[in-house]
């Protein structure tokens, strides 16, 4: 467990550096721009692959929290798939949903950590999806209150734009579902 907080922390700390942009300002005059962009780089995927280790590590001794019901394993996986949806709304131009919510990414990252944290019980699990779910639910309110001062708001989405990101959100969401999830988690959701 001890190495899956590591990576947590590494991983989660270097994304809330945009949190104390004085500091990050800092920082990159530091460092210059392309050096700061490699250390975050370098610190995010230490970050991550500390925490993939460590989540293999702590699937060796489950500690089950607690047993939710067999259908909250449904309700994640709507829950997925909405959280799909909306990281292609970050990346789809014009779409409507980014210009909504301005941070779609982030919002999908919350509604995949609650699904998970809604549908698996055990204490790595909680340890993982909760702290995706708290970072991002920071990170929300901060980017958006960041961005009503800056009087920032992403430009208007049409129809099109739309249409494109649930197709693309619903393609990942069933590629990675049906064939990706198995072999690189280790569980199969669909069986």
């Amino acid at each position: 467990m001890t190495m899956l907080i590591l990576g947590l922390v590494l991983f989660l700390g270097i994304h809330c550096t945009g949190f104390a942009p004085a500091w990050r300002d800092r920082q990159v005059a530091r460092f210059g721009a392309n050096g700061w962009k490699g250390l975050y780089s370098l610190v995010a995927l230490a970050g991550f692959v500390l925490i993939i280790w460590g989540f293999q590590q702590a699937r060796l001794n489950p500690v089950l929290l607690y047993t939710p019901p067999a259908w909250m394993g449904h309700l994640n996986a709507l829950f997925t798939l909405i959280a799909f949806i909306l990281l292609a709304a970050a990346y789809v131009p014009g779409n409507r949903i980014h210009a909504k919510l301005g941070h779609p990414m982030v919002a999908g990252t919350k509604i995949w950590a609650f699904g998970h944290l809604l549908s698996i019980g055990f204490l790595r699990d909680v340890v993982l999806f909760g702290a995706f779910l708290v970072w991002a639910i920071v990170a929300f309110a901060r980017l958006r209150r960041r961005d009503r001062a800056r009087g920032v708001s992403p430009a208007p989405g049409t129809l099109k734009g739309d249409v494109l990101t649930v197709v693309v959100g619903v393609a990942a969401w069933a590629l990675f579902a049906f064939w990706l999830h198995g072999p690189l988690i280790g569980v199969r959701p669909f069986g």
